[in-house]
């Protein structure tokens, strides 16, 4: 998350257990702090600061220039703002697109400051509010942002049927959404959103969403310039409104970021501008980029890889390279997905008895600097999260049982069922954990079917939930959109969340959707006990195979300034690196 993975990094970590499409919300208005160094996550509730006003404060010790070098084996599906959802492509997003809202990060935490708007009023009745835009904002052309490209923005994300991984509460909260097919299919005339004047976005929802302020910090809102939409195309050229802009991009290699001149300090509260540009290099092996950022030769000691760490590696961050580990929070839980759809409830209890949590975990070099055993929906940093007992088979550890696993098959008549799902046919590490999964599988009496493709393709086919496979689809994890189970059950477990493209285990069941809508409506005081005792009945249906609760642990060149996490992402927070000469 995520998509996540908006999003992981939980995105980097999922494909590193062999699990890629993990779904990080891009927001993750959620937060969690505490003792880095002993692992320990706390919670922390949002906080907001609607006078913040730019520039943004100074770093100590930063200085302006070079290129940072930015390094991961995973691939960013897309930089089209509407579609993304992944955390790497949000985090790369936030040096591109500034949003009606945005987080500035404060001693590791996020506090929801202003950004092309105000923080927004609500009416009396909870379903219109309206938002007062800064004058002045230019894209990086230097013509001037107006509403009228934020409300186009907002219209282009209805075409969902395009850019189909782009988030969704739009669907669900505001007007109309549920008939509104964005302005290529239905034209620029849509109920939800309008302007008034020069300066005001109204925004009409359908029932109350208190928590619209926080969702405006997803790219989708960035606003989008109705005469250069070029739909499918933007992607590859999007025009930037933050501190850097497109120099040059490969899809699936490299992207080279310059300084965008028509970007205003004076108008940013928590952005900078210190580094002169990124050069973004993805495709090569984890372990490989990692050991050479550490040894920091030439430009590696101007470098940062942001793959989730490998175990190897532990054993020499001391001394001096211990300056080099950059650690920090990520509200995400990471799973493997059950089709409900498609593999009856005995057999899913099945595949949880035969699955090989400590296998997989050695293999994918997963370690208590970036990763928890996980046992719930939620992770320990949202409100509303309780460590209950756990489900049996589902507390993220253990070897697994074929031989109880194939008693329960034989028990409900389902030997060799058959069992398939989508893997990275090109990495060695993917290779191996997928042999892992399978060959304990077939130990356990089912007949397994594991389908090789490559890298660029992985995500595609994970989300296609017409695909061919029943196991192992998007998303492979999710993060918090913002610190409470609202970001998380209405989204995942209701039917119109399959539709949506953002369901874990493919649940179709009006009572649920009564109960989680039931939930999400009242007020956060009253819903965030409820949302426990929903997270463990919803896991009683082995909809997934709880894998772990992610963590941020990257590694840096020493000529890199003091990097700090963005735990609203779980990554590196780019917006305010620096090299040190």
């Amino acid at each position: 998350m995520a998509r996540r993975f908006n999003v992981a990094v939980a995105a980097t970590a999922a494909v590193a257990l062999g699990l890629a499409g993990c779904s990080s919300p891009s927001s993750n208005n959620d937060s969690t702090g505490g003792d880095t160094d002993s692992g320990k996550i706390t919670t922390q509730s949002n906080a907001t600061d609607p006078n913040a006003k730019g520039p943004a404060k100074e770093i100590e010790g930063a200085r302006k220039g070079g290129v940072l070098n930015v390094q991961a084996q995973t691939t960013p599906n897309t930089f089209d703002p509407t579609d993304i959802y992944y955390v790497d492509s949000n985090q790369i997003g936030k040096l591109l697109f500034r949003t009606p809202t945005q987080f500035d990060i404060r001693d590791g935490k996020p506090t929801l400051v202003p950004d092309l708007t105000d923080l927004g009023t609500v009416s009396e009745d909870k379903l219109t509010w309206t938002f007062k835009m800064q004058p002045g904002i230019k894209y990086e052309d230097g013509t001037e942002v107006k509403v009228e490209d934020l409300a186009y923005a907002i219209k282009r994300s209805f075409a969902h049927d395009i850019y189909v991984n782009g988030p969704a509460y739009q669907l669900s909260y505001f007007k109309d959404g549920d008939k509104y097919k964005g302005p290529y299919k239905d034209g620029d005339t849509y109920s939800g959103v309008e302007t008034q004047g020069t300066d005001t976005l109204i925004i009409h929802l359908a029932t109350p969403f208190s928590d619209l302020p926080f969702y405006m910090t997803f790219p989708m809102f960035t606003p989008i310039q109705k005469a250069k939409d070029t739909r499918q195309d933007y992607k590859n050229k999007p025009v930037a409104t933050g501190p850097y802009k497109f120099k040059s991009y490969q899809a699936g290699t490299s992207l080279v970021l310059e300084k965008n001149t028509n970007w205003d300090p004076n108008t940013d509260p928590a952005r900078h501008q210190y580094l002169d540009g990124f050069n973004f290099q993805w495709g090569g092996d984890a372990v490989k980029s990692q050991q050479a950022v550490l040894n920091s030769n030439g430009q590696d000691a101007n470098a940062i890889n942001y793959d989730v760490l490998d175990a190897s590696l532990i054993p020499q961050l001391t001394g001096e390279k211990k300056a080099q580990l950059v650690q920090g929070e990520s509200p995400c839980t990471i799973v493997w997905q059950l089709d409900s759809r498609k593999i009856p409830l005995e057999v899913r209890k099945a595949v949880a008895k035969a699955y090989p949590n400590d296998q997989i975990w050695k293999a994918s070099g997963l370690n208590d600097y970036v990763a928890e055993p996980a046992s719930t929906v939620l992770p320990p940093s949202v409100p509303g999260y309780e460590k209950y007992a756990p489900v049996a088979d589902l507390t993220g550890t253990g070897a697994g049982d074929p031989a109880a696993a194939k008693a329960l098959l034989e028990a409900a008549g389902k030997v060799g069922f058959e069992l398939s799902y989508y893997y990275d046919n090109t990495k060695p590490l993917a290779q191996q954990v997928s042999q892992i999964k399978a060959d304990a599988l077939t130990k356990a009496g089912f007949k397994v079917k594991p389908i090789g493709v490559s890298t660029a393709d992985l995500r595609t086919k994970k989300g296609d939930y017409d695909a061919p496979v029943n196991m192992g689809q998007s998303p492979a994890g999710w993060c918090s959109d913002w610190p409470a189970g609202g970001s998380w059950f209405p989204v995942l477990f209701r039917t119109q969340s399959i539709a949506e493209g953002q369901s874990w285990g493919m649940l179709s069941d009006a009572a649920l959707d009564k109960e989680i809508n039931d939930i999400a409506n009242l007020p956060a005081e009253e819903s965030t006990s409820k949302w426990a005792a929903l997270d463990k009945k919803i896991m009683e249906q082995y909809i997934a195979i709880p894998s772990y609760y992610d963590k941020l642990a990257v590694v840096q060149g020493t000529n890199v300034g003091t990097t700090t996490g963005d735990p609203t992402m779980g990554m590196p927070n780019f917006s305010n690196m620096y090299l040190k000469s």
